[in-house]
């Protein structure tokens, strides 16, 4: 059986960094072809430093790896995408910092998924533009992750009797991972209410694409419903709260106030 090359080359957007030693930087990628992974940038930390300025935060980057024991080592990397504006404004910054907790949450190391790297991708550069709502974009964000990691919730029919939900307000279970129609729900405590506009709304971003989404106009209310209703079913399935998400809330709390 051969052995694998001892060096690879990779696309990869930068999840997390944390200093190491007194000039390196253990980093967190996700990447198309090998899931995510933990690597080593050496000497980065240094004004002079080969790759400094090619491994920030939230940034994608054209990386050569090699191989190690415990850990592969960046030998090389080239910014090919920065995602500038999430790094000038803390808004941008807190639900950039939301999407990629949620992805590391839903995920284990090495497991390839290349269309959620794709997503992340996408998801990074509507967060750069300044015409998109950034809450439009986590509502998309959630659901479109949660599909391509086998927890798509059911929307369209009763997951407790199977059958098609009728056009008014209903409930929603985490724990079934769907709507449940009044009578199912009835007597369950742990089950949420849902609004017909709301459901409609989920329905929508669930079964459109971004470029169709983005144009969407909703009240603060249906924002308010919906993001009560995903958040709950997030924890639920992670059993935590994310707290990116508490970052979010005191960002928005100290923008009104």
């Amino acid at each position: 059986m051969p052995r694998p090359e001892r060096s690879f080359r990779t696309e990869a957007i930068i999840l997390r960094r944390q200093d190491l030693g007194e000039a390196d930087r253990l980093l967190t990628l996700y990447t198309p072809e090998f899931g995510k992974l933990s690597v080593v940038a050496k000497g980065v930390r240094k004004p002079t430093g080969r790759n400094t300025g090619h491994v920030e935060l939230f940034a994608r980057s054209s990386m050569l790896l090699a191989r190690g024991r415990e850990l592969h080592v960046v030998n090389q990397a080239d910014m090919t995408e920065s995602f500038l504006p999430i790094r000038e404004d803390l808004a941008r910054a807190a639900y950039a910092s939301y999407l990629i907790e949620l992805l590391d949450r839903f995920t284990e190391p090495d497991e390839q998924n290349t269309p959620l790297y794709h997503l992340l991708n996408d998801a990074l550069g509507w967060l750069t533009d300044p015409d998109h709502d950034l809450r439009l974009v986590a509502r998309y964000y959630e659901l479109s992750l949660l599909r391509l990691v086998g927890y798509q919730p059911d929307l369209f029919q009763c997951v407790a009797g199977l059958e098609p939900v009728e056009p008014n307000d209903q409930f929603f279970s985490a724990a079934e991972g769907g709507i449940i129609c009044a009578e199912h729900a009835e007597g369950n405590p742990h089950v949420l209410s849902i609004s017909l506009n709301a459901l409609k709304t989920l329905r929508y971003l669930q079964t459109r694409d971004f470029s169709v989404i983005r144009v969407l106009k909703l009240s603060d209310g249906c924002h308010i419903e919906i993001e009560r209703i995903l958040q709950h079913y997030i924890a639920y399935l992670l059993e935590r709260r994310l707290k990116s998400v508490e970052f979010i809330h005191h960002v928005q709390h100290q923008a009104l106030g």
